[in-house]
């Protein structure tokens, strides 16, 4: 008899000590910043199906891979461009067989809401004299909407005459914000950051041929775990598809 409670006891343990570790899995997820609302959402639907938390950080994909690089313990990534979601595969951090193209995105042109002003995208426009005031991206050698910028920017011949009063953020929700404000008379975003903004106005959409294209690389991390590995499965399914959908953004 005291052995059977001793075997009982025992396994009621066990049994307790599993589910206890299974409550408390965590997964790392490091994102661009453009993609906060979204994976915030699909994150949170999915701890509400399984027994694990997601944390997540977001900001620019070149300070995130920097991040990993350095040893930060994420265990997906997802990136604004193809740039430094290489730059990690390069140096052996992430799972190449993870590696896919999951997104797309527009470039576009606001201006805080109520005070847009009249653009053509056409090289024999005179950008630099449509608007007073400071022109807000991303830094333009580092951070992905700052890149896609400039390179939109030089290919409409605009860049000589803008560049002085550009202003360079950390990621585009920082640009966002300074628009926001009124801080800067014009930004230039991703279409899906301009649509969670009520303080902005669309100007203008950049063709997209002025620049290369907008994709979201997403992968795993080397060492992520096998739970990491099922919300990396999730986030590529109908479920997260839907969300990213309806923030705007464009399944590759």
């Amino acid at each position: 008899m005291f052995k059977n409670r001793l075997l009982l006891c025992l396994a009621f343990c066990v049994m307790s000590v599993s589910q206890f570790a299974q409550a408390e899995q965590k997964i790392t997820v490091f994102a661009a910043a453009s993609l906060t609302n979204a994976i915030q959402e699909i994150a949170a639907e999915y701890e509400k199906e399984k027994a694990v938390s997601i944390q997540t950080s977001f900001a620019a994909s070149s300070t995130l891979a920097k991040q990993i690089e350095q040893g930060a313990p994420a265990d997906i990534f997802m990136s604004a461009d193809t740039k430094w979601m290489s730059y990690l595969q390069e140096r052996s951090l992430i799972d190449p067989g993870s590696k896919t193209d999951l997104l797309g995105n527009h470039l576009v042109l606001i201006a805080p809401r109520g005070k847009a002003f009249r653009v053509e995208m056409d090289k024999k426009f005179n950008f630099g004299a449509a608007f007073n005031g400071r022109l807000c991206t991303g830094e333009t050698e580092s951070v992905p909407i700052g890149i896609y910028a400039k390179q939109a920017l030089k290919n409409l011949a605009w860049w000589d005459a803008i560049k002085m009063r550009l202003v360079g953020t950390q990621d585009v929700r920082a640009a966002l914000v300074f628009v926001e404000r009124g801080e800067c008379a014009a930004g230039i975003v991703y279409e899906t950051d301009a649509r969670v903004s009520t303080k902005v106005e669309t100007v203008a959409t950049f063709p997209e041929a002025s620049h290369a294209p907008v994709i979201y690389p997403l992968a795993l991390v080397k060492g992520a775990s096998p739970q990491a590995a099922a919300f990396y499965r999730y986030m590529k399914g109908d479920k997260a598809k839907a969300v990213f959908t309806r923030y705007g953004f464009n399944r590759i």
